[in-house]
């Protein structure tokens, strides 16, 4: 059967496949989109999206507990796991379709299966061959498999938003984002939750004050946090789950209803055939320019949790998308800029973050001036009786911009896109000082974080 003709076949019909199809339509291109599972990918079907309605409970449960210093008397609140399960499911399940009927307005010919290169510019999925001019690699990530005996016994995110039944208990191997906002929603919900990080810190890619912070929050909550463990083996153990560890030289145990890999996400690409596509790639990590373009094969284009230099996350996976679009339609001439795109942890209370570490923008020998502030005691966190107010802000003392940001608490996962904003237009942070202010809100605030008297 001969090849069919596309100026352009993308691999994958998540948030960054989805991307890539809006500067290329709008330039005439054709285009394949192939999806083995559901359109939107992880983010708004196994992830991010329905992870956020049980934040939500969460927050609700949160509030309540905080009822008394509002002077409201409640009873005690109790969790319909198997309901609130069944919410998220319900506000997730019309998303595929309706990004289905968004592709079909856009013309773009979607196709069920898995993708496999089999030439340089040729795609084979099912009984079908496609060849293009242009390919996108936007397969999006999976779970990061562990090497450690038993760990057939894990769990993933993905069981845990299917589960219908709460468990009492839970062990997450690894401290990163899914262990941390998971772990919040248990805990809440009545679970025992123990969490076993190998490194010496929980999101090690985050300032240590501002983790001590959140970690704080966590074990005032009843999580069980450990850092610097090594993970012997995993085992049955009367219908539950046994993990054997070594922490401070000593080897211990823990036993729960779950074991879950929270060890975060890797590129999902070993299926792809990349050495028939002609795509040098390390363990799985493509070799890309600053335009996202294959380095041995400029026919190829990357975005999203492929790309092995930015992280895995929704807004960035669209706006790679849309960068390769582009770069398709231009010629490769656009580049990421990643500097003031804020991220956040969804814990409760949130962790958020923007721009340069402290330790970062002194190892870069930038005169920075840092202005940290514990805000509990202030009258916007007293006022909503708030268990965390911190923030920690980071300017470059000869230009007054910002170079970075930290929040846990005080609605600083809403605040911190105040500072992106700044950063990416040039803000300075005597202007944001000196801007009026909603009051009495969070971000009135701003200015005082800042140093203003």
């Amino acid at each position: 059967m001969s090849a069919q003709e596309y100026d352009v076949v993308i691999i994958g019909g998540g948030n960054a496949g989805i991307g890539v199809t809006g500067p290329v339509r709008r330039a005439g291109l054709s285009v394949a989109m192939i999806e083995a599972l559901d359109l939107g990918g992880t983010c708004p079907n196994r992830g991010c999206t329905p992870k956020k309605v049980l934040v939500a409970a969460g927050q609700a449960l949160h509030d309540i507990e905080r009822a008394d210093v509002h002077r409201i008397s409640v009873g005690r609140p109790k969790l319909d796991w198997a309901a609130l399960i069944a919410r998220e499911k319900d506000m997730i399940k019309d998303i595929p379709e309706n990004l289905a009927r968004a592709m079909a307005r856009r013309d773009v010919e979607v196709i069920k299966g898995y993708g496999t290169f089999v030439g340089p510019d040729t795609i084979r999925v099912a009984d079908r061959t496609l060849h293009a001019g242009h390919i996108v690699i936007a397969g999006g990530s999976k779970p990061r498999p562990l090497s450690i005996p038993g760990a057939r016994h894990m769990v993933t995110s993905d069981d845990m938003l299917r589960e219908s039944k709460r468990p009492d208990s839970v062990i997450f191997i690894g401290g990163g984002v899914i262990s941390l906002e998971f772990g919040h929603v248990y805990a809440r919900a009545g679970s025992s939750v123990t969490i076993l990080e190998a490194l010496p810190q929980l999101l090690p890619a985050i300032d240590t004050d501002a983790v001590a912070r959140l970690q704080a929050e966590s074990e005032r909550i009843g999580l069980q946090i450990s850092t610097g463990v090594g993970i012997e083996r995993i085992e049955e153990s009367g219908g539950r789950f046994r993990v054997v560890f070594t922490h401070e030289g000593i080897e211990k145990a823990a036993e729960a209803d779950w074991v879950v890999n929270g060890a975060g996400r890797i590129a999902d690409v070993d299926a792809l055939g990349l050495a028939a596509g002609q795509v040098d790639h390390d363990n799985g990590r493509i070799a890309a320019d600053s335009h996202l373009r294959s380095i041995s094969n400029p026919r190829v284009y990357i975005c999203g949790d492929v790309v092995p230099t930015s992280p895995q996350l929704s807004p960035i996976a669209t706006y790679e998308g849309d960068l390769v679009g582009r770069n398709i339609v231009d010629g490769p001439k656009h580049s990421p800029d990643y500097a003031a795109i804020a991220t956040a942890v969804y814990t409760v209370p949130a962790l958020a973050a923007v721009g340069l570490t402290e330790a970062a923008a002194k190892a870069k020998g930038l005169p920075a001036e840092v202005h940290v502030n514990d805000m509990q005691e202030w009258f916007s966190a007293r006022t909503y009786a708030e268990t965390v107010a911190w923030s920690k802000i980071i300017v470059d003392r000869d230009s007054d911009r910002i170079l970075g940001a930290r929040f846990v608490g005080h609605a600083g996962h809403e605040l911190v896109n105040i500072f992106g904003l700044a950063m990416k237009f040039g803000i300075r942070a005597s202007e944001l000082r000196e801007h009026v202010y909603a009051y009495p809100t969070f971000a009135s605030d701003i200015k005082h974080m800042l140093g203003h008297a």
